[in-house]
């Protein structure tokens, strides 16, 4: 009898133990079904042992080894223990949060979807052996041809009568059947995309990362927007591909990966492609994450959930807009992918390259101090950067939310027949309703925050918890029916477009208009196609995108993250602010920027009008290291939260005491109340610990946690995010 370890999906910082016949009994990585209580959940099984603390006769056995998937390799086991160590959170979960939702339940298994293959002989023959009549035969083989691979329910959407001539091709020795777990998509014929020409500075890149292919190097690929980093990007995934090796290139949200997509098709029409995000149903998701776990999918192309995808022939990390928060996972399992990246690359002995016009200051300060090599791209492609200006806002002379000077810009772009962008980081009509005669404002009831005015609907939102009401007829203090909308978002700045510019076609990106499926795929399909002459959007719009004729970019209410308590807000906002402006001037005409603003003289607008970053990290990091902040020190952050403030107060107090007499060089500060400090009906509050070293950090972490896990039950419920991004 063997023991084996298994990991479960339960938040205990524990492997479980069960019993398996020693003729048959699981590999490491592989997934089980286990007895758990009064009933049955998968598992992976993560350790074989000799021997058991759990007696013999409470000993369980194994209900059945899972062998429909491969098992995790070793790679991926070192990967999965290596966060769960940094980010002290339970390995079982770790290790479940990496399976694709369907391999985590009892009743499921890996689809084996039927497809049909070309064969040598198939793709040899010509479609005029077949007579003309025969037509739906002719569009099969065609499709075969281009594809090499098409699923029966591709084949079906050819023709009604598809699978009739399928099956004579495979009579024919032309095509054979086979049951594959991925295929690459159904799509128009894809027309090969040449590598462009290189600039001096982009051929310096890509020289320099293809020199260190073979081994584990961090290069941090800081190119000002327009000047080409996805260039160097495939230019280095080309050479990796061509040995033979699988690339992953991570990013930071889903509206980025369509056309990111797109562009990898064309580029390398004849590799095989999958893709993993959220945004994918569950069938989807198994077959990519099957297709990257066999090696069958040479280029992975994902959001940070991608980071721990089964890669058995690695040879490039690439993440795309490195210094996005998206990266980073706020909620259970607090992992941050882009770190988690680089942990990857090192183990397993492979570059990774991240890019950003604006890093993170913690990948600035590693690329200045030599933890990583930085590469530059100090101009864009078409040696034209935008023209970059403020307009004090004169809020007498503004007309719905606009400064003269911005208004006119737009309507020279009309003129023009160029596309304008403005942008508004707020979605809604308005983020509160306010009654003037008694100051009620609209709050949300279950949330620290405000609810938002959406129309036509005539609702107020919580775009924090979800929670949706009516308008008031009145003010439900007062009486007062005039209730006054306060501030602007993209639906108010929409309206005031239309009616100031009534010939103009006017489109709004926003989380609310992109809801439904395809429908940001649409929508670039018409910027593209110049059906759109001015675009209203939230950040949606900030990162990665290239429309070759948007040339202004107006941007509205950038102020608000100045007033911002979080020592990193002035950071995020220079970092949006450029890559929103890095939108403008993309084609033949110089882009144009404008930033409507009440502090044009501010010391951020001053960096950003001369677009010199390098000064702007060196003055935010001389201010971090005189005040203590990352990257000069390393940061945790105990959060609680129950029905009252004070039971979450009371329980960070409780637990800042259990740290007494434990010998590490820590300091713990006192516990206060989140930034919100209500959210979804539950009180929230947080309690500070930083440590000028990272190994004192987590061995204090290590024993702390252990305490506060053993602990009697608490009626607060707490969690321990490592690197916090935000406080």
């Amino acid at each position: 009898m063997s023991i084996v370890r298994v990991g479960l999906d339960v938040p205990v910082a524990q492997l479980f133990d069960y019993c398996a016949n020693s003729s048959d009994e699981p590999l490491p990585g592989e997934r089980v079904l286990v007895p758990f209580g009064n009933r049955h959940r998968v598992g992976v099984a993560l350790e074989l042992a000799s021997r058991s603390d759990v007696s013999a006769d409470r000993l369980k056995p194994l209900a059945k080894i899972l062998r429909d998937t491969p098992p995790f390799s070793s790679d991926d086991l070192r990967l999965f223990r290596f966060a769960a160590d940094y980010y002290h959170y339970p390995l079982g979960q770790v290790v479940m949060h990496a399976l694709p939702q369907r391999l985590r339940r009892v009743t499921a298994s890996a689809p084996r979807t039927p497809s049909y293959e070309i064969t040598e002989a198939g793709l040899q023959v010509g479609l005029d052996v077949l007579p003309a009549r025969a037509g739906v035969k002719r569009k099969v083989l065609a499709a075969l041809q281009r594809e090499r691979v098409l699923t029966s329910k591709q084949v079906q959407q050819l023709a009604t009568s598809a699978h009739t001539a399928v099956r004579d091709l495979v009579e024919r020795g032309w095509a054979k059947r086979s049951t594959t777990e991925e295929h690459k998509k159904a799509l128009e014929p894809i027309r090969p995309s040449p590598s462009h020409t290189l600039t001096s500075s982009q051929a310096r890149a890509v020289e320099e990362i293809r020199s260190e292919l073979d081994r584990f190097q961090p290069w941090l690929l800081r190119g000002v927007t327009g000047s080409g980093k996805t260039e160097v990007y495939l230019r280095a995934a080309e050479t990796v591909l061509a040995g033979g090796g699988q690339v992953l290139l991570l990013v930071p949200e889903i509206a980025l990966t369509p056309q990111l997509q797109a562009m990898l098709q064309a580029r390398f029409p004849d590799v095989p492609l999958a893709t993993l995000h959220s945004g994918l149903n569950e069938g989807d998701r198994l077959r990519n994450w099957l297709a990257a776990q066999s090696g069958r999918a040479r280029l992975l192309l994902g959001t940070r959930l991608a980071v721990f995808a089964p890669l058995p022939k690695l040879g490039l990390i690439i993440v795309d807009e490195e210094h996005d928060a998206s990266f980073k996972q706020t909620e259970g399992f607090c992992y941050s992918a882009r770190d988690l990246a680089v942990v990857r690359a090192s183990q397993r002995g492979v570059p990774v390259v991240l890019g950003s016009a604006t890093p993170a200051l913690e990948s600035y300060h590693n690329a200045t101090s030599g933890r990583y090599r930085l590469l530059e791209l100090p101009e864009r492609v078409n040696e034209r950067p935008p023209r970059i200006q403020c307009i004090a806002l004169d809020r007498a002379r503004a007309h719905r939310g606009f400064a003269p000077r911005m208004l006119e810009a737009i309507a020279d772009r009309l003129g023009r027949r160029e596309q304008s962008l403005v942008f508004i980081n707020r979605r809604g009509y308005a983020p509160v309703l306010m009654c003037h005669s008694c100051g009620w404002l609209s709050g949300c009831h279950r949330c620290s925050a405000q609810l938002v005015l959406h129309l036509p609907v005539r609702e107020l939102h919580c775009h924090h918890c979800g929670y949706r009401a009516p308008v008031p007829p009145a003010c439900p203090t007062c009486g007062n029916p005039a209730l006054s909308p306060i501030g602007q978002g993209t639906q108010r700045v929409e309206e005031a477009l239309v009616r100031h510019f009534p010939q103009a076609r006017v489109l709004r990106i926003d989380r609310d208009s992109t809801r439904r499926k395809d429908a940001w795929t649409d929508m670039r399909g018409r910027i593209e196609a110049r059906e759109v002459d001015i675009l209203v959007g939230t950040q949606i719009l900030a990162k990665g995108h290239d429309f070759p004729h948007l040339a202004l970019v107006c941007v509205l209410n950038a102020d608000a993250m100045l007033y911002s308590a979080d020592f990193r807000a002035s950071e995020r906002l220079y970092a949006l602010l450029t890559q929103v402006a890095g939108r403008a001037g993309r084609g033949e005409s110089q882009g144009e920027v404008l930033i409507q603003t009440e502090f044009p003289d501010h010391p951020l607008y001053a960096a950003l009008r001369d677009q010199d970053m390098h000064r702007f990290a060196r003055e935010l990091l001389a201010q971090r290291g005189m005040g203590g902040f990352p990257p000069f020190v390393h940061q945790a952050l105990l959060r609680a939260e129950g029905q009252r403030l004070e039971t979450a107060l009371d329980f960070l107090e409780e637990a800042k005491r259990s740290a007494r007499g434990m010998e590490h060089d820590v300091e713990l500060f006192d516990a206060v109340p989140a930034a919100m400090a209500r959210l979804a009906g539950r009180e929230r509050a947080q309690l500070l610990v930083q440590a000028a070293s990272r190994p004192a950090l987590h061995a204090f972490l290590r024993e702390w946690t252990a305490r506060l896990s053993a602990a009697k039950s608490n009626p607060a419920r707490w969690a321990l995010e490592v690197d916090p991004l935000e406080l």
